[in-house]
């Protein structure tokens, strides 16, 4: 059985972190991006309307705070699934995610194959369970296997051009101590923004590149990369 389109909310009020995850979801095949809320308000109304199978969440919002949101019965009577993606990194924050349901605990700053990884394997998850009418208990096993995988970093990547990740390299090898954004390094080297996001995300994972989240007084976050101290 072929996997079927999944529908996914993204519940942040950073717009270029908002746009970089769904520029992930587009990628994959079996999902659907369905709309943005960047408040609780917002996010109720989208749930009700959109009825999407997934919640790309964040906690700290305007109007309040994304844990309530798994709490509350509207998502429980969606049979929504929530992926939360925060900088809460409180033992008390994260507990009440897993007591709630949460598929899966990412913190800020956000590794993309670390989403990667999460959505296939929800994909996969989603799958599995419209497969088995009745289980036995290696299915049953089966799904806690697909919701609790670990995530093994990998050095290569599929996509990934030598020459291309070169570029990339030697552009952040001339300033180590300097941040850049992305559209810094998109001016630098004519790359499209998306293949620049790409390699720069592929050399966070593997430990070339470091990422700060820069918060000005007016707007939104913005997500910078300089080279890692020590890396080769």
């Amino acid at each position: 059985m072929q996997p079927e389109i999944i529908d996914v909310l993204i519940v942040g009020d950073e717009s270029q972190l908002a746009q970089l995850h769904a520029g992930l979801i587009e990628e994959h095949p079996w999902l659907r991006l369905c709309g943005i809320a960047t408040s609780l308000s917002e996010a109720r109304s989208m749930l009700e309307e959109k009825r999407p199978q997934l919640v790309l969440l964040d906690n700290y919002l305007p109007d309040g705070q994304g844990i309530t949101l798994i709490e509350s019965e509207l998502l429980k009577s969606l049979k929504c699934s929530v992926i939360f993606i925060t900088a809460a990194s409180d033992m008390h924050t994260c507990s009440q995610a897993i007591r709630c349901g949460a598929f899966d605990y990412i913190l800020k700053p956000v590794s993309w194959r670390r989403l990667q990884h999460s959505l296939a394997r929800f994909v996969e998850f989603n799958k599995t369970q419209r497969t088995w009418k009745v289980v036995d208990q290696q299915n049953v096993d089966n799904l806690y296997k697909l919701q609790a995988a670990s995530f093994q970093q990998d050095a290569s990547s599929k996509g990934i051009e030598q020459k291309t990740l070169q570029r990339i390299e030697q552009f952040f090898a001339i300033s180590e101590d300097r941040c850049y954004s992305i559209e810094d390094v998109v001016a630098e080297t004519g790359l499209s923004k998306t293949t620049t996001r790409r390699y720069l995300e592929h050399c966070v994972d593997r430990g070339v590149l470091a990422v700060e989240m820069q918060y000005g007084k007016v707007g939104h976050p913005r997500r910078l990369y300089r080279r890692e101290s020590g890396a080769q």
